[in-house]
């Protein structure tokens, strides 16, 4: 794995999305506590290309604002059929910065 240093944690509301622009990759990362941790996945639904960072979230699943397709952060794919998919990222937190393996 090739993590890169990708966002200050501060920068991450809790609870909600944030789009990250990183390179080639726009990313959807979403913060929890209790415990503290990170998920990330590509930005885009691939349905129609919906904000997924601007979507409502519940639990760990993110609901896109455009047309409510859901998608579960752990694992990328659509709660309605594994076949949609979105690609989720190992992340890690170190020093107070986000790390993300976009291999």
């Amino acid at each position: 794995m090739a993590f890169q240093s990708l966002i200050a944690l501060s920068r991450c509301r809790q609870g909600a999305g944030t789009f990250v622009s990183h390179g080639e990759h726009e990313l959807a990362v979403f913060r929890f506590g209790d415990p503290e941790r990170v998920l990330a996945i590509d930005n885009a639904c691939p349905h129609a290309g919906g904000n997924l960072s601007g979507g409502k979230l519940d639990g760990t699943i993110v609901t896109c604002p455009w047309h409510q397709w859901p998608f579960d952060l752990s694992t990328g794919e659509c709660t309605h059929s594994p076949l949609a998919r979105v690609k989720s990222y190992p992340t890690e937190i170190r020093d107070g910065m986000i790390w993300v393996d976009l291999s």
